[in-house]
């Protein structure tokens, strides 16, 4: 049987990664297990240990590049508005609460799909959690520090931090909140999105 080169070896492992962030994000840590996991990569139960030593390694993994996955996309919102710090703010806001983000956790952030995973997955899971959070709450600070600099208002850092960090955890929290009466209600499942994606652009 002809070995697989180290290109191949990595893409299998990308294929894997990519299957169980979505896996992961859509039904859960626990609500996804290694053979469907592989399956949907395309490849065989036993293969998986080849790549990562266990499923609590590849959760971890799948937290490193769900977080810069999503501050590579915050980062281009901030370079998307050189000159308004609050049209990236309002931008942030407007992408993150939507529909869309809603309907598909799969491809979502993984801040919100993987909240609850995190809790109960123990000190390394929340570890590497809270290393994410640490990037979004660093980068809001900055833009909230950029809005007040540009509009002449006095802010201090620890008050630019409360803010970024109370304007992150309502955008979660609406997000997961909103998910979880999509079906049974979709009219309060928008509202829900509305009010906060209204109340967070008045900031």
């Amino acid at each position: 049987m002809p070995r697989i080169t180290q290109e191949q070896k990595k893409s299998n492992r990308e294929k894997i990664l990519r299957a169980a962030g979505e896996g992961f994000r859509l039904h859960g840590i626990d609500g996804f297990g290694i053979e469907e996991l592989m399956k949907t990569a395309g490849m065989t139960h036993g293969g998986f240990y080849n790549h990562f030593p266990s499923k609590e390694d590849l959760a971890l993994e799948v937290y490193r590049q769900g977080f810069t996955d999503s501050l590579n996309a915050l980062a281009a919102i901030r370079k998307a508005h050189p000159r308004s710090a609050r049209a990236a703010l309002r931008d942030m806001v407007d992408g993150y609460l939507t529909a869309a983000h809603r309907d598909h956790p799969e491809t979502g952030c993984a801040s919100a799909a993987l909240a609850v995973d995190a809790g109960r997955h123990g000190a390394a899971s929340q570890a590497e959690y809270r290393r994410g959070l640490e990037g979004y709450f660093s980068a809001i600070t900055e833009m909230v520090l950029d809005r007040a600099r540009q509009s002449d208002t006095e802010m201090t850092v620890a008050e630019a931090r409360e803010e970024a960090v109370s304007l992150f955890c309502q955008m979660v929290g609406a997000l997961v909140v909103s998910r979880a009466v999509a079906e049974a209600d979709p009219g309060l499942s928008d509202e829900i999105l509305t009010v906060n994606r209204k109340q967070l652009r008045q900031r």
